[in-house]
């Protein structure tokens, strides 16, 4: 925003940062809380402290003191920023995502050579797994979790004198010694049960196929009594759903009688939705774009689609005594012009589930690019240049709060939005 527009929505933001930050015992971490989202907010290249300082004509000491070293707990902030997307944004899901931070040294708190989806190669970077209540037209970042490597985790070494090292490392960058090396799907369940406990709406959850191929992801969503609808790959294995195990009878009548099976291989995704061919498929349309043309003036995104009945085939799933392994749906994408099928989710919602239901679900995952492009480019969420893991979880959180002001001046019909 530019200082004018910032001048104009003061008022607002002020209410709006009491609101998120009321939780902070003191008046001086409010304010100077209130003060960090303005540099947020504001126009620059840079958000980070000393550039955010300048522009706001400020020590940026105190911008620092206030995210590095001061007495607050962001994650009573990040319950307060829910419970508003709860009420404001009235989301239908919620979206799993993670996403890099590249960095230049080694001293960031959890910063190890990986690989990051969001900058497409192997890079030193942090990696920050996020949950965010979404609906068709705004979205909100309400949790985040910073990714541990095994190389920061001293536990996980087997070296001694590494293992020092690694304390060390720990030590400098301010890690928890609770914070481990757990899998980027557990970071993600663990927040869904934060949501729980927050009193947070129960919503349908929404990933990619980094999430949606994990199956010990998919049966934590159900364990905790959620729907998904989830991205997987072409080749993920599974049974039709009219498919049945069979009981082999007994070896010449003794001994243990074998436990059923299924007596075909299980076929990959694209294999059963290849098979239906091309007139299984039927045309649904999801939501408006913005690309209007001559044979489509609405802008209205379409694509063909079909669901399946489908018994995903994988060790880790639970059967039943009878050795059947569950159903699910299969929503397989299929454009015109595309020579084969190109997208593929499974659901756990009642087989009733209509279509466009599911269709609307599955895609609702583009606001997470829409919400990274903006955290980003717009609000800096990249940009913090301290070291220690309070200090990047209070800075996203903050960016995450100046995003929700930006979605709420948005949702207001008496206000126009911010460039």
């Amino acid at each position: 925003m530019t200082p004018d527009q910032i001048a104009e929505l003061r008022p607002r933001l002020g209410e709006f940062a009491a609101d998120m930050l009321g939780c902070l015992a003191r008046s001086d971490q409010r304010a100077t809380g209130e003060l960090y989202l303005r540099g947020l907010l504001t126009d620059g290249r840079r958000k980070s402290m000393q550039p955010m300082a300048e522009r706001l004509g400020v020590d940026h000491q105190r911008l620092q003191q206030f995210v590095t070293s001061s007495t607050w707990d962001f994650t009573a902030v990040r319950r307060r920023l829910s419970s508003w997307a709860a009420q404001a944004i009235g989301p239908r899901a919620y979206v799993i995502d993670d996403t890099g931070f590249p960095k230049d040294g080694p001293a960031s708190a959890c910063v190890a050579w990986q690989y990051s989806g969001t900058l497409g190669k192997t890079a030193n970077c942090q990696i920050g797994v996020s949950v965010h209540a979404v609906n068709d037209t705004c979205s909100a970042a309400v949790d985040w979790r910073l990714f541990c490597p095994e190389s920061w985790d001293d536990k996980a070494c087997d070296d001694p004198e590494q293992a020092e090292k690694v304390r060390r490392k720990r030590a400098e960058s301010k890690v928890p010694d609770d914070v481990r090396h757990i899998e980027k799907w557990r970071l993600a369940l663990d927040m869904l049960d934060e949501q729980a406990e927050w009193g947070s709406p129960r919503l349908p959850v929404v990933a990619d196929a980094g999430y949606g191929d994990c199956t010990r992801f998919r049966l934590g969503v159900e364990e905790r009594g959620l729907d998904y609808v989830v991205a997987l790959k072409a080749g993920t294995s599974a049974h039709p759903g009219e498919a049945e195990p069979v009981r082999p009878p007994r070896n010449g009548g003794r001994g243990r009688r074998p436990k059923p099976h299924y007596p075909k291989p299980a076929s990959s995704l694209r294999e059963i939705a290849m098979a239906a061919g091309r007139d299984a498929y039927q045309e649904v349309a999801w939501r408006q774009g913005t690309r209007k043309t001559k044979g489509n003036p609405s802008a209205a995104m379409t694509s063909k689609f079909a669901v399946f009945v489908v018994r995903p085939a994988n060790r880790d799933i639970p059967r039943a005594d009878d050795g059947t392994l569950p159903a699910k749906l299969l929503l397989v994408e299929w454009p015109d012009e595309a020579n084969e099928p190109t997208d593929y989710w499974l659901s756990n919602l009642p087989a009733d589930t209509p279509i466009d239901q599911l269709v609307d679900l599955a895609k609702i995952r583009w606001r997470i690019e829409h919400d990274y492009r903006e955290l980003k480019t717009g609000l800096g969420l990249d940009h913090f240049e301290g070291r220690s893991w309070t200090g990047w979880n209070r800075h996203v959180t903050l960016v995450a709060i100046a995003q929700a002001f930006c979605t709420m001046v948005r949702l207001d019909p008496k206000q126009d939005a911010p460039a």
